[in-house]
């Protein structure tokens, strides 16, 4: 089975934050079939509490008319935490392709409610990424998302 070529960009976002030392999360913005944006967990590279791997990629896309983000698809190799699917809900955009939602289940459902498409793949190169890197360094896996521990 091909894995779709925005996933596979989004992982490369993914170990090139582990790469640097990072949390290995990526994520691409595509707008009519073009990456527009490419992004990857920057927490740890640059003590930014808010540098998650898909505000970095529409961050990296530059501004953009709202018409351009009611068009885009972000992918991204985990599902949404909570800053991210509002950042998707406040620019409208219509659908999340998810990596993977086994380590972590952000609020698909609220997205869902507000009538944006979450296709979850779980794909194993995803799934087994985060689950090498959260039995590694737990602690930094839980500052990401917000937990104390």
């Amino acid at each position: 089975m091909n894995r779709d070529i925005y996933l596979d960009a989004a992982i490369a976002q993914a170990k090139k934050s582990r790469a640097e030392g990072g949390i290995p999360i990526g994520a691409v913005l595509v707008y009519d079939g073009q990456i527009i944006g490419l992004g990857h967990n920057m927490r740890v590279q640059t003590g930014s509490p808010i540098f998650h791997a898909e505000m970095a990629a529409v961050h990296n896309a530059g501004r953009q008319p709202a018409s351009v983000y009611r068009r885009c698809t972000l992918y991204s190799t985990l599902s949404p935490c909570v800053m991210c699917s509002g950042m998707m809900r406040l620019y409208r955009i219509p659908r999340v392709v998810v990596g993977e939602d086994v380590n972590f289940q952000g609020p698909s459902h609220e997205l869902r409610a507000e009538g944006i498409r979450v296709d979850v793949v779980n794909d194993e190169e995803c799934i087994a990424m985060m689950r090498e890197f959260i039995a590694k360094h737990p602690e930094l896996w839980w500052e990401d998302i917000g937990e104390q521990r």
